[in-house]
C-alpha cells in the first residue's frame, strides 16, 4: 500500500508522490517564542514529528525544516515588560521550546531557522516581488503584496476573492487606508519606537510575518517541496498567503501536499486565558509524564478535533503503561525466536505479530491514521500477554 494523504489544497486523499525519489523535503510552521510553549503547540509538533518518523521507518531521507518565529510584537512587548533586547526573550524561549521537545521525544529538526537570521532572503524575495508586479511600496516605505495580482490567491483555504471583499471583515487581513485593496497584506513595514529594525531601499523595518517561512522554505528545501504542515489555523490567511507571496516569486508551485491538524481543545472548550484553562506543556509535564501527553496526542486521527481532559489522559497513561509492559513480553519472545527456543504455541502466536505489524502500517498509510495505527497495537499488546499467559501455564 502507498501512502496516502489528505491534500487540504485538494480536499481528499492523495498518494504520496516525492519530487525526489527516496527523499522529503518537509517544512512545518514554528512556533513565536515568547513564552513557554502551550499543550495547542504540543499538537502540531507531535504530529508531525509522528509523519517524519514513518517517514523515516518506511526508509526515507527526510529534510525536516521548521521554523522560529524571533521577531513579533509579543516578543517586543515582553522585552519592553523586562527591559531587555528582544534577542535576549527569544533565546531564552527558543532554549525552553527545545527543552519541551525533547521531553516529548520529538526529534531536532534537521534545520531550525530564525526569522532574524532570513532578512536577507526577505528582502531579496520582496524586491523581487516588487520587480514582477506583485508588491508595492507605500508612502511611507510598507510594501504590501498585491493579492489580485495572483490569480489562484484562495485556492488552499478556498475562500474566493470577492466574497472577502464583500463584507466578511472577520477574514480580511486588517490594513492602513495605503493600501491599493483591502485584501493585500504587509511584506516590510515601518519601525516604531522601542523596536528591532533593518535596513531596507524602502524604509528601516522588519519583515510582516507570512514572508519568513516562504523565505526559510525556499532556502532550505528549494523552491517546491513536497509537504507543508501546519496547524488548521494557519490555512487562512497564513499558509494562503506563504502560497501566493512564493508562487508569484518563484514561478513554481509552492508545496504539494499541504497537511493541517485539528484542534486541540481543554475540557470541550476553546483554549484561552479568559476561561482559565490554559495550559503550557510544562504545566501538564508537573501532572504527567510527557510521553503520556504524545501518546495521548496520538491517540486520534490528526486532522479530528481534539478534547483534553485529565480523565482522557489518565485513560493514555494507563494505556501506555499497558504498552510498555507488552513490549517487554515481546523483546523476550524475540530473543527467545533468535535461540529457536520458542514453544509450539508460542511460535504460533509469534507468527500473528506480522499480521499486526501490516494492519499498524496500514493504518499509517492511510493519512497516518495513528488512532487506528493504535488499536492494531493493543491487538499486539492482547497478543503478548495471552503468548505470556500460555507460556506459564505450560511451564
Amino acid at each position: 500500500m502507498s501512502i496516502q494523504i489528505y491534500n487540504t489544497l485538494s480536499k481528499r486523499k492523495e498518494e504520496f508522490k516525492p519530487l525526489e525519489p527516496g527523499k522529503v523535503k518537509m517544512y512545518v510552521c514554528g512556533p513565536t517564542v515568547y513564552n513557554l510553549i502551550h499543550i495547542g503547540n504540543a499538537r502540531p509538533m507531535i504530529v508531525f514529528d509522528t509523519v517524519r518518523r514513518y517517514m523515516e521507518y518506511k526508509g526515507y531521507e527526510v529534510n525536516y525544516v521548521s521554523n522560529f518565529t524571533d521577531v513579533d510584537d509579543k516578543i517586543i512587548k515582553k522585552a519592553n515588560e523586562e527591559g531587555v533586547e528582544p534577542g535576549v526573550i527569544s533565546e531564552r524561549y527558543i532554549a525552553e521550546c527545545k527543552k519541551d521537545m525533547e521531553g516529548m521525544n520529538i526529534q531536532p529538526a534537521t534545520k531550525n531557522p530564525k526569522a532574524t537570521e532570513e532578512i536577507g532572503g526577505m528582502l531579496d524575495m520582496i524586491q523581487t516581488l516588487i520587480d514582477k508586479g506583485h508588491a508595492y511600496v507605500a508612502a511611507d516605505g510598507t510594501v504590501y503584496f498585491r493579492t489580485r495580482s495572483f490569480k489562484d490567491y484562495g485556492k488552499l483555504s478556498h475562500k474566493n476573492l470577492d466574497d472577502l471583499q464583500g463584507g466578511n471583515r472577520s477574514l480580511l487581513v486588517s490594513g492602513e487606508d495605503q493600501k491599493e485593496d483591502p485584501l493585500d497584506f504587509v511584506l516590510w513595514k515601518p519601525k516604531k519606537e522601542g523596536e528591532p529594525y533593518w535596513d531596507s531601499c524602502w524604509c528601516q523595518g522588519r519583515p510582516g510575518w507570512h514572508i519568513e517561512c516562504s523565505v526559510m522554505s525556499k532556502r532550505y528545501l528549494g523552491e517546491e517541496i513536497d509537504i507543508h504542515a501546519g496547524g488548521e489555523d494557519l490555512i487562512f490567511p497564513h499558509h494562503e498567503n506563504e502560497i501566493a507571496q512564493s508562487e508569484a516569486c518563484n514561478g513554481e508551485k509552492f508545496a504539494n501536499y499541504w497537511m493541517h491538524n485539528g484542534f486541540l481543545n481543554i475540557n470541550n472548550k476553546k483554549m484561552s486565558k479568559s476561561a482559565g484553562n490554559f495550559f503550557t506543556v510544562r504545566e501538564i509535564g508537573e501532572k504527567y509524564p510527557l510521553q503520556v501527553i504524545r501518546f495521548f496526542m496520538l491517540s486520534a486521527h490528526y486532522r479530528t478535533p481534539l478534547n483534553f481532559s485529565d480523565t482522557l489522559v489518565e485513560s493514555a497513561k494507563t494505556g501506555l503503561d499497558r504498552i510498555l509492559t507488552a513490549i517487554d513480553l515481546c523483546r523476550e519472545m524475540a530473543a527467545k525466536e533468535e535461540t529457536g527456543s520458542l514453544s509450539k504455541e508460542e511460535t504460533e502466536h509469534f507468527a500473528n505479530i506480522e499480521v499486526l505489524v501490516k494492519k499498524f502500517e496500514d493504518a499509517m498509510e492511510d493519512d497516518f491514521n495513528t488512532a487506528d495505527a493504535v488499536s492494531a497495537i493493543f491487538e499486539l499488546v492482547k497478543l503478548a500477554n495471552s503468548t505470556a499467559d500460555a507460556s506459564s501455564t505450560k511451564s
